[in-house]
């Protein structure tokens, strides 16, 4: 397969400066810190539609021919490709249909539908939809616009390569959040030919993650799971066209697991003040859980934040899961003698020790339970891991046997 040369790459990045922002580049002092070197974020999740998706679908779509243009553009998407399209289809004048699981998010739903598509949900999962679309696309002639398998695509999403050179031009490892591949192949591609000595990290989901065993075939694989709260980057067979890329200009391909995603999530929320979906935080989780001399990073760090489309009931809950996981929350079981001021007596006990209680059940109707027993669930409020172990063990020093909830 012939690779993109940077002429195109160009060519993409001429026809969106009139369309596209430029996304800011916002230094982290928590990555820095915890780096050892300097860390930036590429915002993508401030691009219109909310990700990075629309350079590669503007980009594809106004390649087309005339004729091409006539019958209209198709797609198949949970979310932010289908928002892409919508937005590009409709920008360009051009008839946009998009197929999107019967499960995809409402938010998501909406947006698709006001950026001007027509949107059809089909099947469960977006291997359904785009068995649609590709049946839509046969029946009517539409264009089927892939999220990430196609030349314009790669060479689209490749312009954020162009910007972060521009904006960090000392730049020295560059993470990028990866799913099927088309804005680590475009990153990998623009760097290659500009700035050839920095290095490109891609990031997967643990929990599908296809390309570690793609590369190591030397050939697209399906993931054995697809099981992650990150679905910007939950696609299960690599696209040809980004593996020809990603084969030959990127060398380092991590996975990060569900708590590492809350956690990035978490701290992009809490101290960059800027809202990420899990996807789009991948790159900050990877920062997060690895070691620093394992991730052998050369500074100055730009790590991508790919997308910020998420559902605010989905938030709510990862906001709590991220909370546990980085030993902000702590929930728990004890049981306790059912007699007045033993409730009391806990939960003085847990005063004590400063955490705040968030949540109290009171249970007597356990078949677990002896007579005279109560069971207290606690959910508390921590300042971290150690003071998460301070709080078990003055529990376990006043004589309370302590069930720790997942």
């Amino acid at each position: 397969m012939e690779l993109l040369g940077l002429d195109r790459i160009k060519a993409a990045a001429a026809l969106l400066a009139p369309v596209i922002r430029r996304t800011p580049v916002v230094a982290s002092r928590a990555l820095s810190e915890r780096s050892e070197t300097e860390v930036w974020l590429k915002c993508e999740n401030l691009q219109r539609t909310g990700s990075f998706k629309p350079r590669g679908a503007y980009n594809r779509i106004a390649n087309l021919s005339l004729d091409e243009r006539a019958d209209g553009v198709v797609a198949a998407s949970a979310g932010n490709h289908a928002q892409g399209v919508a937005w590009a289809a409709t920008t360009l004048g051009i008839q946009s249909t998009v197929f999107m699981p019967v499960g995809a998010s409402l938010p998501k739903l909406a947006a698709t539908k006001a950026y001007g598509a027509r949107v059809l949900q089909v099947g469960e999962t977006v291997d359904d939809a785009l068995d649609a679309a590709l049946d839509f696309a046969e029946r009517s002639g539409a264009t089927l616009i892939h999220p990430f398998d196609h030349p314009d695509i790669v060479a689209g999403q490749a312009t954020v390569g162009l910007e972060i050179l521009d904006q960090l031009p000392e730049v020295g490892t560059v993470l990028v959040p990866t799913g099927g591949g088309g804005l680590l192949a475009g990153v990998a591609v623009a760097l290659h030919h500009l700035a050839p000595q920095v290095r490109v990290i891609g990031v997967q989901a643990a929990e599908a993650a296809a390309w570690p065993d793609s590369l190591a075939a030397g050939k697209p694989v399906r993931a054995g799971r697809m099981s992650t709260m990150a679905d910007g980057i939950a696609v299960g067979l690599p696209g040809a066209v980004p593996f020809a890329h990603v084969a030959e200009y990127v060398t380092t391909m991590l996975t990060v697991d569900e708590d590492a995603l809350s956690k990035a999530l978490l701290l992009c929320l809490e101290r960059g003040k800027l809202i990420v979906e899990p996807a789009g935080a991948a790159a900050v989780a990877a920062l997060m859980s690895y070691p620093v001399a394992e991730l052998g990073l050369r500074g100055p760090v730009c790590a991508i934040l790919s997308g910020g489309n998420i559902d605010p009931l989905l938030l709510t809950r990862l906001i709590g899961h991220g909370l546990s996981a980085a030993g902000r929350y702590l929930a728990v079981r004890v049981t306790i003698v059912d007699r007045p001021g033993g409730l009391s007596s806990l939960l003085g006990v847990v005063g004590k020790t400063g955490a705040s209680v968030v949540d109290v059940a009171h249970s007597r109707t356990g078949t677990w339970l002896a007579l005279g027993e109560v069971e207290v669930s606690l959910t508390l409020e921590t300042r971290g891991p150690n003071h998460r172990n301070d709080v078990l063990e003055a529990l376990a020093e006043s004589g309370y046997v302590v069930r720790v909830e997942d």
